[in-house]
């Protein structure tokens, strides 16, 4: 009960609203009395709320020459007044948000971070779905899985162009990285990179490991990120037709270059 109590105050109910909307429903057609006692609202405060709830829709009242009673409204009305109002809130916050996003004059394009897996998710679900014309990724297996949906539903509207690791069977139109010995290192950090559009772009380390991540609409960034994809692509596929000789020449270069 206490779980239904605080999710109906999620939906802008007070403890005590919530208290006596669940009493009622419970035990419906009472006066205000078995409302305070089967509810534990104190019977100074029991009118009010049942006033409150009656004004809002919630509650039925029927007076008679004797008493008052009460009575819930039925909870598949009350479920879909809910949805109704939810959502008239969330069309209406939606608009004026937009509205306001528009009239922000960006002077200077920025890089900014964002916390959260579940934050980092939902962003990069975004802004797949909202793909018009392109989409140039990289990831390791563990974020393709958990985009996975996105990327098939991305798929059907626009190309989709980049490099995965060790993810068994993804789309046709993006490179396997061939095994490595830097990428089987358990060492190693899972990062990806998603750049929509040529205009907006989020990259990181997968939020398992490290929940941080960047977006940016800043030219530059997305330009060296976007050049970097393509060439682990072009590098991977140059090596997939030479000799494992090229591969381990290539493994002794990068260890001097970054002092491995």
């Amino acid at each position: 009960m206490e779980e239904l109590i605080a999710q109906l105050k999620e939906l802008g109910f007070t403890e005590y609203e919530a208290k006596a909307y669940t009493a009622l429903v419970q035990h419906s057609h009472v006066n205000a009395y078995q409302v305070s006692k089967n509810s534990g609202i104190p019977r100074a405060r029991v009118y009010d709320i049942l006033t409150g709830l009656v004004d809002k829709g919630i509650v039925l009242k029927e007076e008679t020459a004797e008493q008052t009673i009460y009575a819930a409204l039925p909870v598949a009305v009350f479920l879909q007044q809910m949805q109704q109002r939810w959502q008239a809130s969330f069309t209406s916050i939606g608009i004026k948000l937009a509205k306001l996003e528009s009239k922000e004059q960006e002077v200077e394009h920025k890089v900014v971070m964002l916390k959260g897996k579940e934050a980092i998710v939902n962003y990069c679900q975004s802004l797949l779905q909202n793909a018009k014309q392109k989409v140039l990724l990289s990831m390791w297996e563990d974020m393709y899985e958990a985009l996975y949906e996105d990327i098939q539903e991305a798929e059907q509207r626009v190309p989709i162009h980049g490099i995965t690791f060790y993810v068994e069977n993804p789309i046709a139109t993006l490179e396997q990285h061939r095994m490595t010995r830097y990428t089987q290192k358990p060492s190693t950090p899972h990062w990806f990179i998603i750049s929509v559009d040529g205009q907006q772009m989020i990259y990181g380390h997968v939020p398992s490991t490290q929940e941080i991540a960047f977006i940016t609409t800043d030219p530059v960034h997305i330009y060296l990120l976007e050049d970097y994809i393509w060439h682990d692509v072009l590098v991977n596929r140059l090596i997939k037709r030479d000799d494992q000789a090229l591969e381990e020449w290539i493994t002794k270069e990068r260890q001097a270059f970054f002092l491995d």
